[in-house]
C-alpha cells in the first residue's frame, strides 16, 4: 500500500535565499532531529550543490537506536521551482518525496510530498500504522519548526 505525507509552509524569504538553502544537501542534518542520527558519508565536494543524478549517501537512526544506510538519488531539478529525490537504498521500499516551491505575496510557499510504501506486506501496514506515519510527521514537523525559526522568527 502506498502512503503519502504532504507539508505545507510559508516562508518569508525569496525564491533564491529558500532554493539554496534546500537544494544544498549539507542542509539537510540543519533540518533532521539529532535523534535521527543523520550523518551524510558521501564525498563532501560532492554535496554542495543539487544536481540531477546526483547520489546522496548517509546514516539515520530511525528507530530503536538502529543504524540504517540509506542512498538516495536526485532525480529532478527544476532551478527555483522544484527537486525531487527517491530513494535507491534503504528501510523503505519506495520513497519518492517531491519538493515545489511557489511565488506568493510576502514570501513563498514550499510543499513537500512524499509517497512511501513499506516492505514486509502485512507487517509493514502495521508498522505504518503503529509508528512509521507518526514518525515521519514527527520529523516534518520538527523541519517546519527549523524553517520557521530560520526565516520566519523576527521578519
Amino acid at each position: 500500500m502506498l502512503h503519502t505525507l504532504k507539508t505545507n509552509q510559508f516562508v518569508k524569504t525569496d525564491m533564491e535565499t529558500i532554493w539554496d538553502f534546500i537544494s544544498s544537501p549539507k542542509n539537510l542534518s540543519r533540518i533532521t532531529p539529532s535523534y535521527m542520527g543523520f550523518n551524510i558519508i558521501s564525498d563532501e565536494e560532492d554535496i554542495q550543490k543539487m544536481y540531477a543524478g546526483q547520489l546522496i549517501e548517509y546514516y539515520v537512526t530511525p528507530i530503536l537506536g538502529l543504524k540504517m544506510h540509506w542512498v538516495t538519488e536526485i532525480t529532478h531539478v527544476e532551478y527555483l521551482n522544484y527537486f525531487i529525490d527517491e530513494q535507491r537504498f534503504g528501510p523503505y521500499k519506495l520513497w519518492h518525496h517531491q519538493h515545489f516551491l511557489k511565488k506568493v505575496e510576502g514570501g513563498v510557499e514550499m510543499i513537500d510530498i512524499v509517497h512511501y510504501k513499506i516492505p514486509f506486506g502485512f507487517i509493514g501496514k502495521i508498522a505504518n500504522t503503529l509508528f512509521v506515519k507518526a514518525k515521519l510527521k514527527k520529523i516534518f514537523d520538527f523541519r517546519y519548526q527549523k524553517i520557521e525559526e530560520l526565516f520566519n522568527k523576527g521578519k
